[in-house]
């Protein structure tokens, strides 16, 4: 890595932490009794916060589309897809006036390989620019998923207002056009959805309809999954109690944040030795650990912890670190910890770290 890229990426990945804090101290807020002032004030800063989150991420994943679109493919739920997106785009719709119908036509347990990740990229540049663009009344995301021999054919469709940029012609002076009309962050979602689609070997066109809408469509083609994939095993690691370890308090309460939000409940600690002190109590279910730490850093605390006779030294402990680089998280599973989840933390890597480390044979049971 040049070291262009490494500042790039350690000055993103910096920020990126420090608005994850900043949601997570208003979500603490925005659950005392505030004025109405007050509860509109811890809002904004919310939203602004999540925007810039937004607007990193999409940033770091367009520098690392510059040579191609790497793609994780797994089981995908088809159905599910459009779940997530209403989930995600209806708050936000709402708060810019606009009704979001969001609709999946096919199979309801039509499964094919692909990238969760990215489907939700290429609609959230798509939804994003209709939304943006539209100042009153609807827009409409839909899925069709059409299984055959050769695979799942899937076509997204988005209708939005008139000349939402959407033609593929001459893309980069719409884009332009785009970020002067709308914004920076729906710039950036409109160029990387159309990135990751031409990296898909998607294809792109624009649909006029009867009014004053248009209708961006794209399809695209998935192998299809094994007969034996199944949904994943939702369950496991809920009613968990956690603790959190990491000397920077905005980051324990990040992780706190996250550990409530999965159903389980945590104390914290804020270096290695006082988690030590703690596992020795034998109440913890599974341990979060910070690895750069004052006094003992968390590959030492691990070591002392697995050190422990019985039960609690075997207590599944997990890394929490801005540094996951392969041999790095070889250097933590070697010292005796059970998996790795990197800072900043997002929720869905987090919850599949408690999955594997609290009922490792989920993943077996899926299989």
């Amino acid at each position: 890595m040049s070291l262009p890229d490494f500042f790039f990426e350690r000055v993103t990945a910096d920020i990126r932490q420090q608005m994850e804090g900043i949601q997570a101290l208003t979500a603490q807020l925005g659950r005392q009794r505030l004025t109405a002032d007050g509860e509109a004030c811890v809002a904004s800063v919310a939203e602004a916060a999540a925007g810039v989150a937004r607007m990193l991420e999409t940033a770091r994943d367009m520098r690392g589309t510059v040579n191609g679109v790497d793609l994780n493919l797994e089981p995908v739920r088809l159905r599910e897809v459009m779940d997530d997106i209403e989930a995600r785009w209806q708050p936000r719709a709402t708060a810019a006036g606009v009704t979001l119908l969001v609709g999946y036509d096919g199979d309801p347990d039509a499964v094919g390989m692909a990238d969760r990740k990215r489907l939700l990229q290429i609609f959230d540049g798509f939804i994003g620019e209709a939304v943006a663009a539209q100042a009153r009344g609807a827009v409409e995301a839909g899925l069709y998923a059409y299984p055959g021999p050769d695979g799942v054919r899937l076509e997204g469709r988005i209708r939005g207002p008139r000349d939402s940029g959407w033609d593929a012609k001459d893309a980069e002076t719409r884009i332009r056009g785009i970020e002067a009309r709308l914004g920076l962050e729906v710039a950036l979602g409109a160029m990387l959805a159309r990135r990751i689609l031409a990296g898909m070997d998607g294809q792109l066109r624009k649909e006029a309809n009867a009014g004053a809408s248009d209708t961006a469509a794209f399809e695209i083609l998935l192998a299809l999954a094994p007969e034996a994939a199944a949904a994943p095993h939702e369950d496991a690691g809920r009613a968990a109690h956690i603790l959190v370890v990491d000397d920077n308090a905005t980051n324990r309460m990040v992780a706190q944040s996250l550990v409530e939000m999965f159903d389980c409940t945590s104390e914290s600690a804020e270096d290695g030795e006082e988690a030590v002190e703690a596992a020795r109590t034998g109440r913890f279910d599974l341990i979060l650990m910070d690895i750069k730490m004052p006094r003992m850093d968390g590959v030492a605390a691990t070591r002392a912890i697995r050190a422990i006779p019985g039960r609690v030294g075997e207590t599944p402990i997990i890394a929490l670190t801005a540094n996951a680089d392969p041999e790095d998280a070889a250097g933590y599973l070697a010292a005796g910890m059970n998996g790795v989840v990197e800072k900043p933390m997002k929720p869905e890597h987090l919850l599949t770290a408690l999955q594997q480390a609290l009922d490792p044979g989920a993943n077996a049971r899926a299989a």
